[in-house]
């Protein structure tokens, strides 16, 4: 379908929109509704921001399989609200497993958190199985009266 069909097969709808292409009932809309999610092959890009601080409330196994990063980059540093989430990290696995290719992937905390820890303990060996690489930062940027840990990274 090209855009013009697409918009024009939602004007009959009132109460419809188009999400990807698809239509949907705006009330049915939440972060983790049953949506079909369009088939297509594989994004392949250099970095990737894991959506929402690495919360779970929008990334799951299936963002793994159709985003394939070089590097992904993890800025969750709230426990409370659940960021970075275990499941996403562990989804990264899950998904990265079925990619058919072993292409590195490395991954970046920009904090260095409990839950990111545990991960890289307990998972080491399917990080590496999967060739995955986890960085730890040991550059420090100071900027004023703030200092914080940083990677640099090189494409």
């Amino acid at each position: 379908h090209t855009e013009d069909e697409l918009s024009r097969s939602s004007h009959g709808n009132p109460g419809k929109s188009l999400v990807n292409g698809i239509k949907t009932n705006p009330a049915s809309n939440s972060p983790k509704s049953s949506l079909p999610v369009p088939m297509g092959p594989p994004v392949y890009v250099d970095l990737a921001y894991i959506p929402n601080h690495c919360s779970g409330k929008n990334t799951d196994p299936e963002f793994f399989k159709r985003v394939r990063a070089s590097y992904y980059v993890v800025s969750g540093n709230d426990a409370a609200n659940g960021e970075p989430s275990r499941a996403v990290l562990d989804a990264l696995l899950e998904g990265k497993s079925q990619w058919g290719e072993n292409l590195q992937v490395t991954l970046i905390p920009t904090h260095d958190t409990e839950v990111t820890r545990e991960w890289y303990q307990q998972t080491h060996e399917k990080q590496q199985e999967l060739n995955i690489m986890v960085l730890a930062s040991s550059s420090t940027v100071v900027m004023q009266d703030e200092s914080f840990p940083a990677c640099k990274i090189e494409f």
